[in-house]
């Protein structure tokens, strides 16, 4: 392989890149060609400052006024991702600019940023516009807005809800987005619009309420369950709970006696968010209203209904929990078993026992998961010496779970599971010994900083550095001990990730290491010229690639966005032209919310050994919406997930690279534990 080909990163390498860049000269006219080329270098170099994290002035003062819109446009989104508030002035400039997407991608970049500076220059272009004509640009300036927050924020969302009710898209979007302001959220005002006649303010009204969770929205949430639109009465049970309405001295009984109506509701998703506001009642005279969920035909109302059941407990509950274990359908089976255990702990540690001795890993993973529930310290420890790393990890999560914070007695079998060969197991100890942090540790946590460098994901280095930093932080002793047998010990770290955390939390680190950025992606400019061309030049064009989920409940197609996210587009494609994701498993599936796959472990700890920087857009979570998983920022990999219906809290934190076009009731019947038979063009 040619030298200036990146093996470690999934981008397409240079040399296909020239063999491109001839085809495109020998079919097009040279003109034209010439022109594409010139964009493909401004393009490559924005996509290298955003992955390096590295804000160049004069790069970004000539982007951002490249004659080209769509360049101007990844400009400000680079300069957002950045996070350099050097950024803030020419952003605010490009508010003014000719093309309405380039305002739109400026005023995102300007609420990524946050500056109390740019409030102004937002509101102006929020009211640049009749109601008529309002657009992106108007809608993404009330969003960055409500991400500054603030007292000013606060009073210029109000100011432009006025005394209602709410018409213009600007102030839908500011219903929406009121929920950001905590404390300052205008109560008065979203509860006057729960009432209003266009169902998509009153709808956001009530999802910001539901949000927000304050007593005093308690009354339009219960008053919004008999609404005519399905999404409103599913947001609006989202946001009910015991404690919400015992706040406001509701008498349960009430409330229930409201909620009860929805569980037959003709929606799958009110039917599952109903079951989880019932569940919040912990009441178990309440579980013959959830007994008939257990036969819907939607399986994920199922797994609802049966963790509904869990929670609420009583006779009727694990008798009806019981079936369950003998369903051959994973999702079904693995959520009885861990309902059992909440509901009756002697049922569960039986079912649990029963698991244990599967052969196949995922199933003796649940009998951790149910041991859990079932809080039986004893089997949980026992499951530390399974075979397989993926039950000892999840046994190890459950007795963190269970254990106190306070209780220090897990500390001697962390220490010998530092030497575990799986990656997630050593990661999980080091987490525990960092609750109780003692300068013993610091050779053994070294050690397991070292041995993590082979790992394929980085937890396990992480998680050592996070409780060296705990030990340091104990003493001025302690902080030498860690300097001199750790800092020194070891070399500057090559993981950006590893280096922020020590920049966190570990100054001693931070100061040997050096700066966080420029971060080192192993990637060269041609690299970043061959996603430019490959992917950003169609998306200039208006196209953009498809991709079919091959499920076992139908295909799925799904439109990628290479516009919004280049480099995690450019990474998706290259695994699943390896195969990487055919066969693997749907490890994740949370009812009403999220499904997730791409963990070639099909625990959720897996990845494809390298990380992606964040590129967040203004794409909305809406139904069928793609996004990349995370463990914190910047964690992105092969993990994706897929949402059920919209989930605005999401917008704007995880990347969006692409919806579902095709096969959303594929998409809805999906069950934890199937598998993706393949993905492809």
């Amino acid at each position: 392989m040619s030298s200036i080909c990146s093996s470690r990163f999934p981008i397409p390498c240079a040399c296909r890149a020239i063999a491109l860049s001839l085809v495109a000269l020998a079919l097009g006219s040279p003109a034209a060609a010439q022109r594409d080329e010139g964009v493909v270098d401004e393009l490559a170099r924005l996509l290298a400052a955003a992955d390096t994290r590295v804000y160049d002035t004069a790069l970004f003062r000539e982007a951002l006024r490249h004659p080209d819109p769509f360049v101007r446009r990844q400009a400000a989104l680079a300069a957002g991702r950045i996070g350099d508030l050097r950024a803030v002035d020419p952003l605010v400039a490009a508010l003014a600019d000719s093309g309405p997407a380039v305002q739109a991608a400026a005023a995102f970049a300007l609420g990524l940023l946050k500056s109390p500076r740019a409030i102004a220059p937002l509101l102006a272009l929020a009211r640049a516009a009749p109601a008529e004509r309002q657009g992106p640009p108007q809608t993404e300036a009330v969003t960055a807005i409500a991400k500054t927050g603030g007292d000013e924020g606060a009073a210029d969302l109000g100011d432009l809800l006025g005394s209602g009710p709410a018409t213009t898209a600007v102030q839908r979007t500011a219903l929406l987005e009121a929920r950001r302001l905590g404390a300052r959220a205008p109560i008065p005002t979203l509860m006057r619009e729960a009432r209003n006649p266009d169902p998509v303010a009153r709808g956001n009204a009530i999802y910001a309420l539901a949000r927000l969770r304050t007593a005093r929205g308690v009354t339009a949430l219960l008053d919004a369950l008999t609404d005519s639109e399905v999404a409103v009465r599913a947001v609006a049970l989202r946001g009910l709970s015991r404690a919400l309405t015992d706040s406001v001295q509701l008498p349960a009984r009430d409330v229930t006696s409201r909620i009860a109506p929805l569980l037959a509701d003709g929606d799958s998703h009110v039917r599952v968010n109903a079951l989880r506001a019932l569940a919040s009642f912990h009441d178990s005279t309440l579980a013959a209203l959830a007994l008939p969920l257990t036969a819907d035909p939607d399986v994920n109302v199922v797994v609802q209904a049966e963790t509904t059941l869990g929670v609420l407990g009583g006779a009727r509950a694990i008798a009806a929990l019981q079936p369950g274990l003998a369903s051959r359908t994973f999702a079904l089976r693995r959520q009885a078993a861990i309902a059992l255990a909440q509901a009756d702990s002697a049922a569960g540690v039986a079912a649990a026992t029963a698991l244990a001795s599967e052969a196949e890993w995922r199933w003796r993973s649940v009998a951790a998961e149910t041991f859990g529930a079932a809080r039986d310290r004893g089997r949980l420890e026992a499951q530390l010496a399974d075979v397989d790393g993926r039950v000892a990890v999840q046994a190890l999560q459950a007795l963190q779970r269970l254990v106190p914070d306070s209780d220090s007695s897990l500390s001697p079998r962390a220490r010998t599971l530092l030497l575990h060969p799986d990656a997630a197991v050593r990661s999980v100890a080091a987490d525990l010994l960092a609750r109780h942090p003692v300068v013993d540790d610091v050779d053994r946590l070294a050690d397991a900083y070292l041995r993590a460098a082979s790992d394929t994901f980085d937890d396990a280095r992480l998680s050592a550095v996070a409780a060296l930093a705990a030990i340091a932080a104990t003493s001025a002793d302690a902080r030498t001990v860690v300097a001199t047998r750790f800092v020194a010990r070891v070399p500057r770290a090559d993981d950006y990730l590893v280096r922020r955390l020590a920049a966190e939390k570990l100054p001693d680190a931070a100061t040997r290491w050096g700066p966080m950025a420029p971060i080192a992606t192993g990637r060269t400019l041609a690299d970043y010229r061959a996603v430019a061309r490959r992917y950003l030049l169609p998306a200039r064009r208006g196209s953009g690639p498809r991709v079919t989920l091959e499920t076992e409940r139908g295909p799925v197609v799904v439109e990628l966005f290479p516009a919004e996210a280049p480099l995690t587009v450019a990474a998706f494609l290259s695994l699943l032209e390896r195969r990487y994701f055919d066969g693997s498993t749907w490890h994740r599936v949370v009812p009403n919310f999220v499904v997730q796959d791409g963990d070639p472990r099909g625990d959720g700890w897996g990845g494809p050994g390298f990380a992606l920087r964040d590129e967040t857009n203004p794409m909305r979570y809406e139904t069928g919406t793609v996004g990349m998983a995370l463990s914190g920022p910047d964690t992105g990999g092969s993990q994706f997930f897929i949402t059920h219906s919209p989930q605005p809290h999401l917008d704007g934190t995880y990347t969006v690279f692409g919806r579902v076009v095709s096969g959303l009731g594929a998409l809805a019947a999906i069950g934890q534990g199937e598998r993706i038979r393949s993905i492809h063009r």
